[in-house]
């Protein structure tokens, strides 16, 4: 089969099969959401108070998320949202446009293939789903609105690094250890460069395999009036259903989907 995986988080059946990093995250969703406008600050004691456990757990939580910069720490020793957290949330306030100017297209593609069908952009060195439709069946995407996506694996991140200068995408690759999350995930900063051009001559990226080992996806880049890409639409589907001659049908539909985006964008 010609490759192509979803580039996201996804629990496939009923069942999740990101294995125990969506735990991870799960946690630090729960830290975060401690904060609220009666309480912009939290102690590491309060965390471990809330989300009952025990206080070097969650020290451990805390320093995870500062290190991200989620969290900051603050001289009096309490805890803030960190930098990433104003990052995403102007990325979301951007992202609105985008993704309103998108959904049509979206949903029209999803209707036509069947499948499950995301919109992601890259603000510094995160992806973040910033849409998603979709499609009944046995692929359920568990990323919210606004959610992270890794940067090296998968249609939806790779699509977005393709068209980055050379420098930028060796910057994103090697900001921080890769994870490699099924046999397929690839985690060597060069091979992923060459991957990168691949992709620039396709036109179009695809993945087989690289977070879930069902999981086959094709991802096409959105560019602005000016050329740059700004965006990426996605498909997701169980590897099954994807033989060669519907991964062009998908891939057709999908490119069909990002001009009329690119039109409505010009």
């Amino acid at each position: 089969m010609v490759g192509g995986a979803a580039g996201w988080r996804l629990a496939v059946a009923g069942g999740v099969t990101y294995r125990a990093s969506n735990g991870t995250a799960d946690r630090a969703l729960r830290v975060l959401a401690l904060f609220d406008d009666a309480r912009p600050a939290i102690t590491a004691a309060a965390v471990a108070r809330e989300l009952g456990v025990a206080r070097s757990t969650a020290y451990r939580y805390v320093k995870g998320l500062v290190a991200a910069g989620f969290l900051a720490a603050e001289p009096g020793g309490g805890l803030t949202v960190g930098p990433r957290v104003v990052e995403l949330a102007e990325l979301a306030r951007r992202g609105v446009g985008i993704g309103a100017i998108a959904l049509p297209a979206m949903r029209d593609l999803r209707d036509a293939i069947g499948e499950t069908v995301l919109l992601t952009r890259r603000v510094g060195g995160q992806i973040v789903c910033v849409e998603r439709v979709e499609a009944p069946g046995h692929v359920r995407i568990s990323y919210e609105r606004g959610a992270t996506l890794p940067p090296h694996a998968g249609a939806g991140a790779l699509v977005l690094l393709a068209w980055e200068p050379e420098t930028t995408a060796r910057r994103l690759l090697a900001a921080a250890p890769l994870e490699r999350f099924t046999p397929r995930t690839e985690i060597e900063v060069d091979r992923l460069l060459a991957r990168l051009a691949e992709i620039r001559e396709l036109g179009v990226a695809r993945s087989l395999a690289e977070l879930d080992d069902d999981i086959t996806g094709i991802a096409a880049p959105v560019r602005d009036a000016g050329g740059r890409v700004v965006a990426g639409i996605g498909v997701a589907a169980l590897s099954r259903r994807v033989s060669r001659a519907r991964l062009r049908t998908m891939q057709d539909a999908l490119l069909g989907a990002t001009a009329a985006v690119e039109r409505a964008l010009s």
